[in-house]
């Protein structure tokens, strides 16, 4: 799994506790890799102390003891990177579940150890660079065709000093075979690996001013998320996070989609690997998993592999991000990773802070949240990192530890909410509680891509399910009917908004994804009608007569239609003549 190429220390453990062992007489570094025991576990240095070390054990720690032998080579945990990484499921340290199931059958047994991609598999190498081209760290020098969706781009490695290309291979290879032989004497392979818990170098950090489109209107519309930029997902158990991940992962306008399932039940992770494979990618027809990888921690396995595995899948964004790649990371979820930081620190006797979360839990999301960005890259291509992470805080509490210290360093904050959830409404994203930041950064492409007014039609829209939220305070003391007939309109569009732009159905294919132009086609509509309403309503026309009207309820056909501008047309003509005979009435 890993490369090992340094001379082998030896210690022994001293002491056991949970998935924390402490070795002593070893002679290793902070984040090093050791393997435990006469099974040799998997583990990593988390702590030095004179002549001892704690480790954090990877897997399951049961009938170790001390005196047992402790080995390491002086090498951090590492990814393996290059052709073979998509399409693939791999568990929290980037062993393939599939190849683990095929060793050992369904259970994995301690001390597996396998590659990370396949040795065997040749793939068709395309030179990119020529003998006599002088080439740098970063730079991209071929290319492979990894699935029918992604061309994957072999770079020289980060760490690599770089030079006169001397020789360059064209033809079909294995990932450990020789490709390309510099002047400096580095020998350049299709595979290269990298730490995990450090991030891989870019040219430059741009400015978030291109939006990442979701195809979920309330997400596009009130709460845009920006390429390279972080937003939350909180919300209690039932209320959609797993969903609403999924949908991003396969409507998205990202070009590849990184899932982490860090400490998810073990059900819901099957359902996650199971659907996955059979997900369409809706631009191309062609498998979801062709531009997808997953990263399967469950809540059954230790607890120190769920904490590296947000890692794993940060540094497997990373690199497809040099490749000139958009990339959504999606991490389900972040509150079970903070956990087992709670766990280790406890093993740790570490002085614990808010609700028995470590003290660095904040620096630990900072870190995380950090390495996603839109950037130029080394080879200077333009790639993104979009994080989207999903908490889970205990009884839906959003004032807990680990919620309030990601909507600290996210600038989008998607709250869920049971009650929706309860009413049918999906997303049940609550648009009261809901924020992005990158609004204004943001306003100006949607002005150059979608409408000039756009800013402009969004506060309008926000304005007026704000004020049916106040409204609404009343209604329940003395009913609707009670209000003026103005603050009944408003509350009549507020529903117009709520059922037919906020709502989606994620179960029919018209509808599951709205493009800008529809999303912006459906809010022109009701915004127009809200002008009719009031304009109505000013000539003496009562809001429960305008209510009533049956036209109203085909604004739900632009959803549905894929000639959406055709409906669009022939549903505002027929609610204005149904308006203009309602006034009619009233003028006999």
């Amino acid at each position: 799994m890993w490369v090992i190429n340094m001379p082998k220390k030896e210690g022994r453990i001293y002491r056991v506790s949970g998935p924390v062992i402490i070795a002593e007489n070893l002679d290793a570094n902070m984040y090093d890799v050791v393997y435990v025991g006469e099974e040799e576990l998997i583990g990593e240095v988390i702590q030095i102390d004179g002549n001892r070390v704690t480790v954090q054990v990877y897997e399951d720690t049961s009938g170790l003891k001390p005196g047992e032998k402790v080995i390491t080579y002086n090498q951090p945990l590492t990814v393996e990177l290059g052709p073979g990484i998509l399409k693939s499921i791999y568990d929290g340290i980037q062993r393939p579940l599939d190849v683990l199931k095929g060793l050992q059958g369904d259970f994995i047994k301690r001390g597996a150890r396998v590659n990370a991609l396949d040795r065997k598999k040749k793939w068709k190498f395309k030179p990119l660079v020529k003998k006599g081209d002088v080439v740098k760290a970063g730079d991209i020098i071929g290319e492979v065709k990894e699935t029918d969706l992604i061309t994957h781009k072999i770079l020289v490695p980060p760490n690599y000093r770089g030079g006169k290309v001397v020789e360059i291979k064209d033809g079909s290879f294995s990932v450990e075979e020789v490709i390309a032989k510099l002047d400096s004497g580095e020998e350049i392979k299709m595979m290269h690996i990298w730490p995990i818990r450090k991030p891989r170098p870019y040219k430059e950090k741009l400015p978030p001013v291109v939006p990442m489109i979701t195809g979920m209107r309330i997400l596009d519309a009130l709460f845009p998320i920006a390429k390279g930029g972080t937003a939350a997902i909180p919300g209690p158990f039932g209320s959609g996070k797993t969903v609403t991940q999924q949908s991003l992962a396969k409507y998205s306008d990202a070009q590849v989609i990184v899932y982490i399932g860090c400490g998810e039940r073990g059900n819901e992770m099957t359902e996650v690997l199971e659907e996955f494979p059979e997900l369409i990618d809706p631009n191309s027809g062609k498998p979801l998993m062709n531009r997808t990888v997953l990263v399967a921690n469950t809540s059954n396995m230790p607890v120190a592999a769920r904490e590296a595995s947000i890692y794993t899948g940060i540094t497997l964004a990373e690199y497809y991000r040099d490749m000139g790649y958009d990339v959504a990371l999606m991490a389900d979820s972040t509150s079970r990773w903070a956990e087992a930081m709670r766990e280790i620190s406890s093993r740790l006797e570490e002085i614990p802070g808010e609700e028995g979360y470590p003290a660095k839990l904040s620096s630990k999301l900072s870190e995380f949240y950090e390495r996603a960005g839109r950037v130029v890259t080394l080879s200077g291509k333009k790639g993104s990192v979009t994080v989207i992470g999903a908490v889970s805080p205990p009884g839906g509490d959003f004032s807990e530890p680990v919620t309030q210290g990601t909507l600290r360093i996210v600038k989008v904050f998607w709250a869920l909410d049971a009650k929706l959830a309860r009413r049918k409404h999906f997303p049940a994203i609550n648009w009261l509680q809901s924020y992005s930041l990158y609004k204004e950064t943001l306003s100006e492409w949607f002005a150059e891509n979608v409408a000039k007014d756009w800013d402009k039609k969004i506060n309008r829209a926000m304005s007026i399910l704000q004020e049916e939220e106040k409204l609404q305070e009343i209604v329940q003391l003395v009913g609707s009917d009670a209000l003026p007939d103005k603050e009944q309109g408003i509350l009549l569009t507020a529903r117009l908004l709520r059922e037919f732009f906020l709502q989606q159905n994620a179960y029919d294919e018209n509808d599951a994804y709205s493009n800008v132009q529809k999303t912006n086609l459906i809010l022109d509509v009701i915004l127009q009608v809200d002008d009719l309403i009031r304009d109505a309503i000013s000539k003496g026309i009562k809001a429960k007569d305008l209510t009533g009207m049956r036209s109203l309820s085909r604004i739900a056909e632009i959803r549905y239609s894929k000639d959406y501008a055709k409906i669009a047309k022939e549903v505002m003509e027929e609610i204005k003549g149904e308006i203009e005979n309602i006034e009619k009435l009233y003028a006999q």
